[in-house]
């Protein structure tokens, strides 16, 4: 059987899961759903992957008129952000 986990035991996994410099997108997937299990938003962390493959985000970066613009380096996916 699998071990429930409780919501600040998730939460805890979160964190400790983006203090990591790499990560793939297979495990990205996983605590994705793992947040979205226990309805724990991830705020800030949004920012750190990709929204289309889930990767690492990084690449090129725009900023105008209020929203900052990076481009995924893995699939060219336009990821936008409010500043």
């Amino acid at each position: 059987m699998k071990s429930r986990l409780s919501k600040t035991e998730a939460k805890e996994k979160i964190d400790s899961f983006f203090k990591r410099d790499k990560f793939t997108s297979e495990e990205m997937r996983k605590i994705k759903r793992l947040a979205m299990k226990y309805k724990i938003k991830l705020g800030n962390y949004r920012k750190l992957f990709c929204k289309k493959c889930l990767s690492k985000l990084n690449g090129k970066v725009k900023i105008n008129r209020g929203y900052k613009t990076v481009e995924c380096a893995y699939c060219n996916y336009k990821n936008k952000f409010r500043i």
